[in-house]
């Protein structure tokens, strides 16, 4: 018999929110056109304008691998290089995706609270220009990021001005973009378009897809090699109108916000819940649906055969849990039960 037990791993875990389901219900009907010429996906992508600006272009893929590589893609030649956190997903869980499609170099910086600042990017700028070295050419950044904090919009601001004076692009990996607006309180158009990003990969899975992402264009100069690097990646879906009609149903009454907003409020009740327990430490600000806590090795393996979660740094004893919207305070309380009954 499967454990159906909500657990802490991944918000990818969570279940598919059921008026996302409906829409993919309503949308098996009839024949439409493949690739992208039908009525769904020109519908989420109407909708995809009226949330980044009229100037954005959507491109819908199937995954969020897919969504990184094929963004980089239109952004960096294989002489380039793109500068991206130490822990970015791009570098730790994309099994050298981004080296083998594009052929480029990820230059990796070193960062205490999974943030870059122009202050920590200049020291990779001193090869511009000069033929022995990768050019760097993208800078990535993740929001919310790896180790679920979150840029503020001043932040994010300056990094791209910074950026866009030394000549890069910037890329921001949103997969978990939602839960990052719903903690500022800010729309997804203040995070991107108005903040300077120019190509966003757009998370839908997280926060209750079935299947799909979506990459939107925010510097129009980006769009003309992209469906390309989309079709050449293999992320051109046939039938489109499956991913496209979920992402109509995310965008609709704002149930993208209505998911974060709960997945967050999950992570905030167990964090403060946890925070007087003897034994267990917070290890970074808990401001997403992310939690990383250190607490013994025998306790969390004790833990781990109740609920299952993500071992982050097994040398420090550092875990990764993980809510998700589909959580309610019952699904925490419970958790926090059995994290008391291991210390």
């Amino acid at each position: 018999m499967y454990d159906h037990r909500k657990n802490f791993t991944s918000d990818n875990n969570a279940i598919v929110h059921p008026k996302v389901m409906e829409a993919l219900q309503r949308a098996n009907t009839g024949h439409c056109i493949s690739y992208g010429d039908d009525p769904y996906t020109e519908a989420a992508r109407t909708k995809f304008r009226s949330v980044f600006g009229d100037e954005s272009e959507t491109y819908f893929v199937y995954n969020g691998t897919g969504a990184n590589v094929t963004s980089l893609a239109a952004a960096a030649a294989p002489f380039q290089a793109v500068i991206c956190p130490e822990k970015a997903h791009i570098n730790v869980d994309e099994c050298g995706a981004v080296q083998r499609f594009i052929g480029c170099r990820l230059l990796t910086v070193k960062t205490e609270d999974g943030k870059l600042t122009p202050d920590l990017v200049k020291p990779f700028l001193n090869v511009l220009g000069v033929e022995h070295h990768s050019q760097p050419a993208v800078l990535s950044i993740t929001q919310s990021t790896e180790v679920g904090t979150v840029y503020t919009l001043k932040e994010l601001k300056e990094l791209t001005d910074f950026a866009h004076s030394m000549g890069l692009t910037v890329h921001m990996d949103g997969a978990r973009i939602a839960n990052a607006a719903a903690s500022l309180g800010v729309s997804l158009k203040a995070m991107t378009t108005d903040s300077g990003i120019d190509i966003l990969s757009f998370g839908g899975t997280k926060n209750g897809l079935m299947f799909g992402e979506a990459v939107v264009i925010l510097n129009k100069r980006l769009a003309e090699s992209y469906k390309y690097a989309r079709k050449q990646a293999a992320q051109l879906a046939s039938k489109m109108r499956y991913i496209a009609a979920q992402f109509d149903a995310l965008l609709t009454d704002d149930l993208w916000l209505y998911n974060a907003k709960q997945a967050n409020a999950m992570a905030a009740l167990l964090a403060r819940e946890i925070s007087s327990i003897p034994g267990i430490e917070i290890v970074y600000p808990v401001q997403a649906n992310a939690l990383f806590v250190k607490l013994p090795k025998d306790a969390a393996a004790r833990l781990m055969e109740k609920y299952l979660f993500y071992p982050w740094d097994k040398e420090a004893g550092v875990y990764r849990w993980m809510t998700s919207f589909d959580m309610v305070e019952e699904d925490i309380y419970d958790f926090i039960e059995a994290v008391k009954a291991v210390l």
